[in-house]
């Protein structure tokens, strides 16, 4: 009879070789222990096709068995939430539903878990998202929910935890849940993040993003792990209805004329340079050669530092600091969050305007008490360097600014979606400040090739 065990994160069976004819495409033999092996997410596919060959099994693997979770708290889904239910189970409850931000994928989540009935176990990328789905988890189901991150480890039946902690734990744990749920699974495909997926049993799978595409193209990976695409919803099918309105606003920034000089130095410097040294941007090694080179001589230190000084010049000259006080004494009376793409930046508008920062430095007290304070409105205005791109759910925010940022087309949606979240009456709008005739623009240009951003608009009065 064929045999099948859990053993640190992979799966061992045994049995003769008639009887594990048909699922050798999901083995191999492994010499050290004598058996066969199979990565642990083969479970589902493996155990599927021993019970449909009626192959006589033991499934000594599995630790989750069925539950009886009861919604009592739960909302009736919205028209795509429900579709997007429903297609994931058309797919044999496996893949991946894509949902802008603020769409409410946790409620999709929420119908996977009732309907599965199984130990289930969410993944998120942020300590603070693992507290948002703690908090809303236990008042849909009325039971303790577990926490794995941030110096919890707990499990339950249900049991949210962040990436990084279920990575350390999942070869002792990856037999513990049948749904596995992945929130932001975009993360996924990189190459550790991805273990967390390989190495769990769980035959049911569920990944929610709103932005599945990875500027290296390991999306593909993405449904491999998961499932796949289910269903796909975006930004402008719900705007109006069930996210905010938006408008958006492309602010070109025409910088002072010392800080052109400098700039058109800095930058000449740095690319002169990388020409002479036969560097070349546009291949994938291009940047990493242009590190070494400049880390080997004197004039290469200069480069280096030349790159830099066009860098911060482009995000944060004066002038953009200038129409950065006027948006915020325009939206005196609104809640208001910028983005930035680094912490200097951050910082220097936070001791510039006396606005609170949150980079990735902050501690996780500080960051727990300015969102709070952000969040009941004691501090309407909030900065923060890409650390809350995903995971911050404040609907009161109306308007965000983008100082600065990077060229992936995930980021810009991601902050878009972070002043989306419905409410009455709300209007939402985003500024995007570019400096002109920068490398910016470029980096503008290729961020915004996505459908929510095709009702572009300059702001005319800002122009300066």
């Amino acid at each position: 009879m064929v045999q099948i065990f859990f053993d640190q994160g992979t799966l061992k069976i045994t049995g003769t070789a008639d009887e594990l004819t048909p699922v050798d495409k999901y083995m191999e033999w492994d010499d050290r222990s004598g058996c066969y092996r199979a990565e642990a997410r083969r479970y589902g596919s493996i155990v599927l096709t021993l019970h449909r060959l009626k192959t006589p099994f033991e499934d000594l693997a599995r630790k989750f068995k069925p539950q009886q979770f009861h919604a009592p708290r739960e909302h009736s889904p919205r028209p795509h939430q429900k579709t997007s239910f429903e297609a994931w189970l058309k797919f044999n409850r496996n893949g991946v539903v894509v949902l802008p931000t603020g769409a409410g994928k946790t409620l999709v989540a929420r119908l996977a878990i009732a309907k599965t009935q199984r130990d289930s176990l969410i993944l998120v990328p942020t300590i603070n998202l693992m507290h948002q789905w703690h908090e809303q988890l236990q008042e849909a189901f009325g039971v303790e929910v577990g926490l794995l991150g941030g110096g919890d480890r707990e499990l339950k039946a249900i049991t949210v935890s962040t990436y990084d902690s279920a990575l350390i734990y999942m070869d002792g744990i990856g037999d513990r849940f049948g749904l596995l749920i992945c929130d932001e699974c975009h993360h996924l495909p990189a190459a550790s993040t991805r273990l967390v997926a390989v190495m769990s049993i769980a035959p049911f799978r569920l990944g929610l993003t709103a932005t599945p595409e990875r500027t290296d193209g390991q999306e593909s990976d993405l449904y491999d792990l998961i499932g796949p695409l289910c269903h796909r919803v975006e930004i402008n099918e719900l705007e109006g209805r069930f996210l905010a309105p938006y408008q958006l606003e492309h602010v070109p920034v025409t910088l002072d004329p010392d800080e052109r000089e400098a700039y058109d130095n800095a930058y000449r410097h740095y690319k002169d340079y990388a020409r002479g040294s036969g560097i070349n941007f546009g291949r994938k090694d291009g940047w990493s050669q242009f590190i070494m080179y400049c880390a080997r001589s004197k004039e290469g230190r200069g480069a280096y530092a030349a790159y830099r000084m066009q860098k911060k010049l482009a995000r944060a000259s004066r002038a953009k600091l200038r129409l950065v006080w006027e948006i915020l004494r325009r939206h005196r009376n609104e809640r208001v969050i910028l983005f930035t793409d680094d912490n200097s930046t951050a910082y220097a508008i936070g001791e510039t305007f006396f606005l609170p920062v949150i980079t990735h430095k902050t501690k996780g007290s500080e960051r727990k008490e300015i969102l709070a304070a952000f969040r009941d409105g004691s501090l309407p205005f909030l900065v923060n360097s890409r650390v809350l791109n995903e995971g911050v759910d404040v609907p009161d925010v109306s308007v965000g600014v983008i100082v600065s940022g990077s060229g992936s087309v995930r980021e810009h949606v991601q902050r878009l979606g972070r002043i989306l979240r419905p409410k009455d009456g709300k209007q939402a709008v985003l500024y995007e400040l570019v400096s002109e005739d920068t490398a910016e623009q470029f980096t503008s240009d290729r961020r915004r090739q996505h459908t929510a951003y095709q009702k572009q608009g300059t702001l005319e009065s800002y122009a300066n």
